[in-house]
């Protein structure tokens, strides 16, 4: 009688985990979040993982592999990472650092980014006596798609050279900064990624909206800079989008199909910005 009832109690509970639900989109707040020891770290060199390695639910991320903050103390320096099909790309979000791209090094400052394709050896350090971060962002590349020889140097961009401008299909309330883009783009400042479809930086007016939105064969990360406002994230079974208030340091996760959106606040001189990347999830034929 007492086997019957552990049974009874137990049974419910493995078939409970079995059936759990993976998330249709993740949240963090990025200031909250602890440092991790992973690839990347260093004695001087401090990383948190906001989604991907190092992070709780990593195993619903299909193409991102990796998408969190370095923090390099000064004069310090980040592991070199070599990494034969992945591509990343860095944005530097605060201070003057130098990237180790193969056997050269380039000085970078605040809100530079650059695109590391697969295969170089690449490490970032810091230059100077404030601190380093870096924001960093790697996608894994199918075994279908043939890798290109690099280029023999890196394309560093600063995102204060690029104008706002607006995009077809999308609200005139948000200007767009287009980063980096498809090897078969031409309109984005850096155009060299396998999987990346679009690294952008989002200007919000007041009471401004991207309009809610989703990608089927795409996921999507958006990182809130500055401001404040509501991140729509999914919607309920009675087809009304869910919002959730959104500030600075706040990092959202787009499964594929998800509902991706953001309203600013709708009152005089409400600013907001969010620095936004895609990539396309991995098709039937790119399959391991």
């Amino acid at each position: 009688m007492r086997s019957l009832l552990l049974f009874l109690l137990i049974v419910p509970n493995l078939l409970a985990q079995d059936r759990k639900v993976d998330a249709t989109w993740l949240h963090r707040y990025v200031p909250g979040l602890r440092e991790h020891a992973g690839s990347l770290a260093f004695w001087t060199c401090h990383y948190k993982p906001i989604f991907g390695e190092g992070d709780t639910d990593n195993r619903i991320l299909r193409t991102v592999t990796r998408f969190g903050e370095a923090t390099v103390d000064a004069h310090g320096s980040c592991q070199t990472a070599p990494y034969d099909r992945e591509e990343e790309i860095y944005f530097v979000l605060q201070g003057n650092g130098a990237l180790h791209y193969g056997e050269q090094t380039y000085a970078m400052h605040a809100n530079d980014f650059t695109y590391l394709p697969p295969g170089v050896k690449h490490a970032m350090e810091n230059s100077s006596e404030k601190v380093l971060r870096v924001l960093i962002m790697a996608f894994r590349i199918p075994p279908s798609i043939s890798i290109h020889a690099a280029m023999p140097r890196p394309q560093i961009v600063n995102l204060d050279d690029l104008k706002e401008e607006t995009v077809e299909g999308h609200p005139t309330s948000v200007l767009y900064k287009l980063l980096v883009g498809p090897r078969s783009g031409k309109r984005d400042a850096i155009d060299q990624a396998y999987v990346v479809t679009s690294l952008f930086w989002m200007n919000f007016a007041p009471g401004g909206t991207n309009f809610p939105h989703h990608h089927e064969t795409a996921e999507e990360i958006y990182l809130v800079l500055d401001g404040a406002g509501e991140m729509v994230a999914g919607s309920g079974q009675d087809g009304i989008e869910g919002r959730y208030p959104a500030k600075a340091g706040d990092a959202y996760y787009f499964r594929p199909n998800c509902t991706v959106g953001f309203y600013n606040q709708n009152k005089p001189g409400a600013e907001a910005h969010i620095l936004a990347v895609r990539s396309r999830i991995p098709l039937p034929a790119d399959a391991d």
